[in-house]
């Protein structure tokens, strides 16, 4: 009888505390839960029942005018566990960015540990829809290499400008030579040239103007040409027509960086390159040559090549550049790249081998030939076909190169930070300074 009414007593003190010892609290059944989805796969997993919404659920009452889940002071009330199964994975971030929106929506007296049990049961703040569209807005990759890929696209959209000026005698291959650079008929004959024009009496710059397209990037390549230069009897300041050009497209870039009402773009026609073509003699430079590259230096880049390489021997061929390099350097004439203008000791090392090979000794071609079952460009000789960008043949494939693939950026910064700021400087020390120009007063460039 005393056992029977003892396990009476213990059995009415269960159902007292039952409320308390048999219910789990709110983190528990999370964590319980959490742990059983680790476990046991989603198509095992009974799923649990929904319960049913109690009424006036998602409005708050004149009795109690906080929102669903959240109690009087500020707590979070136990809310039943939501039905939809987490994925394995993406819980971590997701409950991230809920807990900290929906713990900044009830900082009204909450605790962290209130908003991180709400966002776990499915409940929302003040903040929790906001917070999630952020978060669905960032997803992604973040970092500071992203610029690179920004710039590449803002420069796509603009595209690139390069000028380059070609000068020498006639009959060197100028024309040939650039149209085989950018393999397009680029040169001056693509515009209509013929050889029955007028030579003029003095020499006459022609630019022609073309926009190259690969890949999806635009270029507007502009050739400068000076034809017939050194061709005259009397070939006095024969350099002046060339050297008024190059000043001229200085001081119309100057006119608009001084203009009140300036384009958001500025047309930049300055010339980036001067490549000057040196006759395969042999010998040495002409007191022309000398003369040409010591005025114009200091305005433009120049890069001295030698035309028709293939009509000397390659023994001739490199006693020649050792000649030219030695009187280059004794007429105190600097050719691209100049030695001051080296940043750092990598660019040092890359430029001091491209002064080396310098002037590099080319050949220019825009015909096509069968060589070993390739097509390629050359020139056919009685002994053979001289294979344009052979490097045993010639030196264009190092040209192009330096040109194009690693040195064009660098020479139009040149151009704009070197020669053009010694022009302005020295435009403005002059006249005391530009006066704005209207834009009445300024006129569009043709090319």
């Amino acid at each position: 009888m005393h056992r029977l009414k003892a396990c009476c007593w213990f059995w009415a003190r269960a159902q007292s505390f039952s409320g308390s010892v048999l219910a789990p609290a709110p983190d528990q059944a999370l964590l319980s839960s959490k742990h059983m989805s680790d476990i046991v796969p989603p198509e095992v997993r009974p799923k649990p029942a929904v319960p049913a919404k109690p009424p006036n659920v998602g409005a708050p009452s004149p009795s109690n005018p906080f929102p669903p889940g959240i109690g009087a002071l500020g707590g979070a009330a136990p809310l039943p566990p939501s039905g939809i199964p987490v994925p394995i994975g993406s819980h971590g971030p997701v409950v991230h960015m809920s807990s900290h929106s929906t713990g900044h929506g009830t900082g009204h007296g909450g605790s962290h540990a209130a908003a991180h049990t709400l966002a776990h049961n499915g409940g929302q703040g003040h903040g929790g829809s906001h917070g999630a569209g952020v978060g669905s807005a960032l997803l992604g990759y973040i970092g500071i290499d992203t610029i690179i890929e920004q710039m590449r696209k803002k420069t796509m959209k603009t595209g690139f400008d390069f000028n380059i000026m070609v000068v020498g005698n006639s009959g060197l291959g100028k024309s040939t030579l650039v149209n085989t650079l950018f393999k397009s008929q680029v040169s001056r004959r693509s515009a209509g040239w013929t050889r029955d024009e007028k030579i003029p009496k003095t020499v006459e710059v022609k630019a022609v103007s073309h926009v190259l397209e690969e890949g999806g990037v635009k270029m507007k390549l502009t050739v400068i040409d000076t034809p017939g230069f050194g061709d005259q009897i009397n070939n006095e300041n024969c350099w002046e027509p060339i050297s008024k050009y190059i000043n001229e497209q200085y001081e119309k870039f100057l006119k608009e960086e001084v203009n009140i009402t300036r384009k958001k773009r500025i047309p930049d026609t300055r010339v980036h390159c001067c490549l000057y073509f040196i006759s395969p003699t042999g010998h040495s430079l002409r007191q022309l040559d000398v003369e040409f590259m010591k005025r114009l230096s200091h305005s433009v880049n120049i890069i001295p090549v030698i035309a028709k390489a293939d009509t000397m021997t390659m023994e001739e061929r490199q006693e020649f550049k050792q000649r030219v390099r030695k009187e280059l350097e004794m007429g105190g004439i600097e050719f691209y790249p100049q030695k001051e203008f080296d940043e750092d000791m990598e660019d040092k090392s890359d430029n001091d081998k491209i002064r080396e090979a310098m002037p590099f000794a080319v050949v220019g071609s825009d015909k096509e030939y069968q060589v070993n079952a390739k097509r390629v460009l050359g020139r056919k000789t009685a002994w053979g076909i001289v294979e344009v960008e052979n490097p045993n043949h010639c030196e264009f494939a190092q040209l192009r190169d330096f040109l194009i693939r690693s040195h064009l950026q660098d020479l139009k910064e040149v151009t704009h930070n070197i020669h053009y700021e010694t022009y302005r400087a020295k435009r403005l020390h002059e006249n005391g300074g530009l006066h704005p120009v209207s834009c009445n007063d300024t006129q569009e460039s043709n090319l």
